[in-house]
């Protein structure tokens, strides 16, 4: 009996520190909107914004609300997540082409209705199953509206599609639009000239015609030409330096040599990092004092 108790007792004491730090990271974390836009638009200031890769998915399921929520919870300034559209028209998330890797169901998106879709779960590594299925585009917007700013990762030519669902949940402001097709940018300008776009550079040149064509708050670059004389030429015309942290440096950041990672991809002026890694990033930058 006296075994059983201390088992319990040791249980509730689990819960009681989970329930705290969970609180903990809502009250001191939580994204503030108003002040990741202030800094968006501010390619100068010493803020370093971090985003999230397919949403905050370590230990949960990328391009999932529940990613879209932890993400918050960290204080993260962006959520990266790609959207494609189904057999019949629908606006979904998801990375790959086809659902295998990320959900109990096979085949793909654009081979499969929504309701379809829809009958499957989410999977993470190591065989997990989330009682979530696949979200929509619309459910996603609703769920980043006025907390957390949105990259979307266009891996559908439905242009018009996302800037009506845009438009429908009032999140023009909040959202940014990244490609390496400047034809599809065109086209959400044209719709919407007040959309904000991330257009993909391959090249010092490359960046410096897309500031021409559509004077971006940000634009994505590469590391195979990122130098210091690119960067300032970008935040001479206001504009964010996005740079990725997926792979090797992510995996610095996972095993200790946090520093070293941040060298080389702030180190020439990047000054925002996607990263798979958001907790741990956001922890080393403000220990730096780099974020808000």
């Amino acid at each position: 009996m006296k075994i059983k108790q201390q088992l319990i007792l040791f249980a509730a004491i689990l819960f009681l520190i989970g329930c705290k730090q969970d609180t903990i990271t809502q009250s001191k974390y939580n994204s503030d909107i108003a002040i990741i836009k202030t800094e968006f638009h501010n390619a100068n200031s010493k803020t370093v914004l971090v985003a999230a890769h397919r949403g905050a998915h370590i230990d949960n399921f990328e391009n999932s609300i529940e990613s879209i929520h932890h993400a918050i919870a960290l204080g993260v300034d962006i959520v990266e997540l790609d959207v494609r559209t189904t057999k019949d028209g629908y606006l979904v998330l998801m990375h790959d082409s086809h659902i295998d890797r990320t959900t109990t169901g096979k085949g793909k998106v654009e081979d499969l209705t929504f309701a379809e879709l829809r009958t499957y779960k989410l999977t993470g590594d190591y065989g997990r199953v989330s009682e979530e299925t696949i979200p929509t585009f619309e459910e996603a917007l609703n769920e980043i509206k006025g907390k957390i700013m949105f990259d979307i990762d266009m891996k559908t030519d439905n242009v018009e599609g996302m800037v009506a669902m845009v438009e429908k949940t009032g999140t023009n402001a909040d959202v940014f639009y990244f490609d390496n097709d400047y034809h599809q940018l065109d086209a959400i300008i044209k719709m919407k000239s007040s959309s904000k776009l991330m257009p993909r550079a391959y090249s010092y040149k490359m960046a410096d015609s897309a500031i021409v064509r559509y004077s971006p708050a940000i634009v994505h670059i590469g590391p195979d030409f990122y130098t210091e004389e690119l960067t300032k030429m970008l935040r001479q015309n206001n504009v964010r330096v996005w740079i990725n942290s997926l792979g090797r440096n992510d995996a610095l950041i996972r095993y200790g040599d946090g520093e070293k990672a941040l060298e080389i991809l702030i180190g020439k002026g990047a000054n925002v990092i996607q990263t798979d890694e958001p907790d741990m990033l956001l922890q080393l930058l403000r220990y730096k004092g780099l974020h808000h």
